[in-house]
């Protein structure tokens, strides 16, 4: 079976799951990888058995690596991603797909410019929890859907994460942190969205960590971390959205809602590849787990890039597409337009669903 040979950038907390998953698609042959910290990179390189440690620029000028997988800080997203780009190869960047419109329409731009693939996680859609619930809709299961809910609410990373600063800086918060995994999955459920609004706010202008290796650091906050917002979609579904860093103690609602004419489907965490999908019909008094319709149950992260090289070598279409990621990135955008302008956002782009 053809490969595609991969260079990873980035070798932070997200990469070992890359790493390890790209060594068991059928498309994938992971060849090298680089960070700004060498020895980072070195030891993920032993740990995973990559035959190549690399700098940045010594990974993109590897004429052998045909795609880069982009797992640096949001910030520097689009600037790898377009280094890159110019070098020739195809890329897939973790989420967002830049911190920018203006940067998420340049990767596009310059991706077609040179006949380039560009993808973008969350691939978690991917799974066989949402492609199930996606199925059921598709299957008329719960009749014309009219409604959809979603809800992330958490304390805030700097209580586990060991660098959690940059989820305090523009380009961060939970909306555009974990965001990208709700509106994927809610673009994948319902299609493209519309028009949009949005109020937003900072609670805690500044945050101690908690965790190691930087507790009691002090974090000044940049970005709202507490945001609601109502989702109007291209086929007439109504959405609301709330992402939060503020909340102690969390929520017992389901992550994501839809309601449809003939019912309801509650789907399970869009950061996760698994189940459980639950279903209630008009005349039931219960929900109803469904069984899934796929095998990818796992940390399956990864699999939006193998869905992507395998169109590479062999044609056809992926699905983890830097459309669906720009279409997101401005929803995203478009909420905090709208909580600072008092007004509708209009969306301009739109994608396949």
């Amino acid at each position: 079976m053809k490969k595609l040979k991969i260079g990873i950038i980035g070798c932070g907390n997200i990469s070992s799951i890359y790493m390890e998953n790209c060594q068991k698609f059928p498309h994938l042959e992971l060849v090298a990888c680089a960070d700004l910290d060498v020895q980072r990179a070195q030891a993920q390189a032993d740990k995973f058995g990559i035959p190549n440690t690399y700098s940045v620029q010594e990974l993109l000028t590897d004429p052998d690596i045909q795609l880069v997988i982009n797992l640096t800080i949001p910030k520097a997203h689009a600037s790898v991603c377009l280094q890159a780009l110019e070098a020739g190869k195809h890329v897939y960047t973790e989420k967002p797909l830049a911190s920018t419109r203006e940067e998420g329409r340049l990767i596009l731009e310059t991706a077609k410019k040179h006949n380039l693939f560009v993808g973008s996680a969350p691939d978690t859609f991917l799974g066989a929890g949402i492609q199930t619930a996606i199925d059921l809709i598709e299957q008329g299961e719960i009749g014309v859907p009219v409604g959809a809910s979603a809800f992330m609410i958490c304390r805030g990373h700097e209580h586990w994460h060991p660098d959690p600063a940059f989820y305090y800086d523009v380009g961060g918060g939970p909306m555009f942190d974990m965001g990208p995994y709700y509106l994927t999955a809610l673009v994948a459920l319902l299609g493209p969205i519309k028009r949009i609004s949005g109020s937003a706010r900072i609670s805690y202008p500044e945050r101690t960590v908690t965790s190691k290796p930087k507790a009691g650091t002090k974090i000044q906050v940049s970005t709202p971390t507490h945001l609601s917002g109502v989702i109007d979609f291209t086929s007439g579904v109504i959405g609301t959205i709330t992402t939060s860093f503020d909340a102690f103690g969390g929520t017992s609602l389901p992550p994501i809602e839809i309601y449809g004419s003939e019912g309801t489907i509650l789907v399970p965490d869009p950061n996760t590849f698994d189940g459980p999908v639950r279903i209630r019909k008009r005349d039931e008094k219960e929900f109803v787990e469904v069984p899934l319709s796929n095998g990818y149950v796992q940390n399956s992260r990864g699999l939006g890039v193998e869905d992507m090289a395998k169109a590479i070598l062999e044609g056809g279409t992926y699905r983890a597409t830097g459309e669906l990621a720009y279409h997101v990135l401005e929803a995203m955008h478009g909420l905090h337009d709208s909580s600072e302008t008092g007004k509708h956002y209009i969306m301009e782009s739109t994608c396949t669903q």
